[in-house]
Order: structure tokens, then sequence, then C-alpha cells
């Protein structure tokens, strides 16, 4: 078993750092040290894909578009609109008080209707900043991520800045990277530091990723349970060996 923010963290070659995970059933944040995660610096956004999903839906439902062909849409098609249409604003209020500002986006459902889509494009997930649109009170990932990072202690804290990586399906809206480093800088304002923000193009598969390189390594071999070990001792050897 691992924490997943820390093997996002390996797949990009790092041990220390903050993970900022935004997946499909819920969004964690987590600050590592060393290879050890933080347990008061680790929190959960119970915002993700999807949420966000049911959030396009409802969007689309309040629009003039024809109402029977939103009622026939698909969790998959859903989520297939969202991944081709939506993306992330980098000045959310500003958008939504421009009408017209930014381009259509049109979906094609496969029985070849289409729907168009306006601002559903940028209001579907900005939920992940703003969680009250979903009526949560919590505070936004951005901020979150923040709150982690004065957990860690001050000497390491610098280093930290430097190494925030972003993962999981939801992390893969155009703009997210951006708008979480305008955001993170801004919180940082008076530090004196520079956020980083680490978006590798395959960053919706990163904790995969970073646990299939840590299982390769020689050093993780005397974990594994070996097949002659279950047929020896049997499942409840598990409880032994870990």
């Amino acid at each position: 078993m691992a924490n997943t923010g820390f093997l996002s963290l390996c797949a990009h070659g790092r041990v220390t750092g903050l993970a900022v995970e935004a997946g499909a059933g819920v969004s964690h944040v987590t600050s590592v040290c060393g290879g050890q995660t933080l347990r008061k610096g680790t929190h959960c956004l119970g915002v993700a894909g999807e949420h966000l999903s049911r959030h396009l839906h409802q969007l689309l439902l309040e629009s003039p578009t024809e109402p029977w062909v939103l009622h026939t849409l698909t969790k998959k098609m859903l989520a297939q609109m969202k991944h081709q249409c939506c993306y992330v604003s980098l000045d959310y209020e500003r958008d939504v008080s421009e009408k017209g500002s930014h381009p259509p986006a049109s979906f094609q459902t496969p029985d070849g209707h289409r729907i168009t889509l306006g601002k559903e494009r940028f209001c579907c997930p900005e939920p992940l900043f703003q969680p009250k649109l979903l009526h949560h009170s919590c505070p936004g990932l951005h901020q979150l991520a923040w709150q982690s990072l004065q957990t860690v202690p001050d000497h390491a804290r610098r280093h930290m800045l430097g190494n925030i990586v972003l993962s999981g399906g939801s992390s893969m809206f155009p703009g997210f990277p951006e708008r979480m480093c305008l955001e993170l800088n801004v919180l940082s304002q008076g530090t004196g530091v520079r956020v980083e923000v680490l978006a590798n193009p395959e960053r919706s598969m990163a904790a995969w990723a970073g646990g299939s390189m840590a299982a390769s390594l020689t050093s993780f071999q005397h974990t594994w349970m070996t097949k002659g070990e279950y047929q020896e001792y049997g499942a409840e050897y598990v409880h032994m060996k870990f």
C-alpha cells in the first residue's frame, strides 16, 4: 500500500514536494518530505471529475438547448463532452460577466445531435477552485494546497514551493496548471518566492506510473509476498508480511 500523492511525486522523480491530485471521485493535496507523507499536510476536497460531470449536465439543462436531447446524455457522453470542450478560466469573474468573451464549442452525440456549449465550458471545472458553486463549504484546491504547505517545516518549505506536482484526470483541463500557479502565487505574495507548478502531459496516470517505478526498485523487492509464500501460508500471511 502506498500514498497516491507520494507515488505521483515518484513519477516526476521526486521524493519531496506537494502533490495536488484531482481525480474522478475525490481530490487531495499531500505534502511529502523525504518520502514521508505529512498527515497534517494532507487535505481532501469532495469535488472531482464525477461531480463536475453532473455539474456540467445541470448547467446544460439550464441553457436554451433542446431539453429532450440533454436528458438522453449518459455518464460516458458527459465525460467525453467535459474532456473535449471544457477548460479552466484564468479570470472566472470576468469571463462570467463578459458575455460572449469566449468562443462556444460544439459536441456531437453518437446519434448525430449537436450540443453547443458557451459559458458552460469554463463554469464546469470552476468548483475545483470554488467549491461553494456546488454548495460545499470547504476551501478550493489551491487554498488547501497552501494550507498544506504551511504544515511543512520552515527549512523545507522553500524547496516544496518549487516542487508542486499535479496529477489525476481532472487536472487535465486546459488552463488548470496555469490557474493553480496563478492562485498559489497570489497566496504567496510577500514571501519572496515564486511558486512553480509541474504538469506532466501524462499526469492523468501519474500515481500508476509512480507505483510502477517504485515497484521496480531493487530495494522494494523484499516487500513482495511471493507466490510460494502464499501457497505455503495462505492469504492470512499478508498480515504477517506487512
